[in-house]
């Protein structure tokens, strides 16, 4: 009964019943908001791809900020330590 989903003539039915129940100026918009949609879509997935490649942290490799020590930290505290004096 149905050898072929959609052929032509039904395609143009489609794009008539558009035509009619959009109204000729709202297409190109229609279709501009959704070709944009199309790209963020397309560029949110490559970026999710890109991060799946990689490298994944092992929570034993993570340190606590409490035992984090940044060269900053380090170069205040030993300006401190000289600025109290000798011992």
């Amino acid at each position: 009964m149905l050898r072929n989903g959609l052929e032509p003539w039904h395609l143009l039915i489609v794009a008539i019943v558009f035509l009619v129940l959009f109204g000729s100026r709202k297409l190109p918009d229609t279709a501009r908001a959704l070709g944009k949609s199309m790209r963020i879509l397309k560029s949110e997935a490559k970026a999710m791809k890109d991060d799946a490649g990689a490298p994944v942290v092992e929570p034993s490799q993570v340190v606590p900020a409490s035992e984090a020590r940044t060269p900053a930290a380090e170069r205040t505290a030993t300006e401190a330590e000289a600025a109290a004096g000798p011992r």
